[in-house]
């Protein structure tokens, strides 16, 4: 029986830990294996700019057999129509819907109003779909997920929130390090770990402003850029105030010495991570932007 029939992926607390090696498994399945959903349509709606996110899902659909509909941020949610009437229509015409906003809350209505499965394909606060592929991309990397360090340099953003989720369900110590005021949300931390408790899993996070103490010993390091999709005015103070936040190859020292880096990019070269340490062979950047596909094919071969 397929218990993910249906069901939203708003964030990664509302998976088991049986529910994310389930979609890792299935996300490196043959493509003789893929299941095919011909006739089906999927609403792909970004409200932000998208590379990676667009590219992967409009492929994942079409390995699919499921029709992809492209709308921009004046396509969808537009005129003034509320959320709620917006979704009910685009709910008739297709079997799934992708967003990309801004605000939590905007990913949190469109769920509860939509009758059709629901993904978040990032928002200020969380990016589900690019923890999968990077609990993937250790996974592959590392053999397994269960007892490693992962730490995290940078913007306490949404990946650092996604990470601690990711962590707390897939049995990973998270580390972060982040200047004083850049912190992640308590509401984020407590809740990791509140599911590491609730799973057994082990993770431990702590949150420091030491770089160095964060890596220290970590199996991952990862970073993200500084100044994140509607920060733009802030890039200039935030190049000052991360100015020490730089991955480099004197803080990867400090890694394990089999340590990854991951970044789910665009990257900053120069700001968050140098040249030499995100072209180096311990870096697996280009495999972790390819596992979007295979993580979001997974989710929606099962959803669907």
């Amino acid at each position: 029986m397929n218990t993910f029939k249906g069901r939203d992926l708003v964030t990664l607390a509302e998976l088991t830990p049986e529910d994310v090696t389930h979609i890792l498994d299935v996300a490196e399945w043959p493509a003789d294996k893929w299941p095919r959903f011909d006739g089906a349509s999927a609403g792909l709606i970004f409200m932000k700019p998208s590379l990676r996110t667009r590219v992967s899902f409009e492929v994942g659909c079409v390995q699919l057999g499921v029709h992809p509909v492209v709308m921009g941020p004046y396509d969808a949610f537009s005129r003034h129509e509320t959320v709620h009437d917006t979704i009910k229509v685009l709910e008739r015409y297709v079997d799934l819907i992708v967003l990309r906003t801004f605000a939590h809350s905007h990913i949190e209505e469109v769920a509860e109003y939509a009758s059709v499965p629901v993904i978040n394909a990032l928002t200020d606060d969380y990016h589900p779909c690019q923890g999968l592929a990077d609990l993937l991309t250790i996974r592959q990397h590392k053999g397994t997920l269960q007892g490693l360090k992962l730490a995290y340099v940078g913007d306490g953003n949404n990946m650092a929130h996604t990470y601690l989720l990711a962590g707390a369900i897939a049995g990973l110590d998270v580390a972060i390090a982040t200047p004083v005021g850049y912190e992640p949300q308590e509401a984020a931390v407590a809740q990791a770990r509140e599911i590491a408790s609730r799973y057994g899993t082990g993770s431990t996070f702590t949150v420091v402003t030491d770089a160095v103490e964060a890596v220290a010993g970590a199996d991952v390091v990862v970073t993200d850029t500084w100044a994140s999709m509607g920060q733009e005015e802030e890039h200039a103070r935030r190049v000052l105030d991360f100015a020490s936040y730089t991955v480099d190859d004197g803080l990867m020292a400090h890694a394990d010495s089999g340590a990854i880096f991951m970044h789910c990019l665009p990257a900053h070269r120069g700001e968050e991570v140098t040249d030499s340490v995100i072209d180096s062979a311990r870096s697996v950047v280009f495999d972790e932007a390819e596992n979007r596909l295979h993580a979001q094919r997974a989710w929606m071969s099962l959803v669907l």
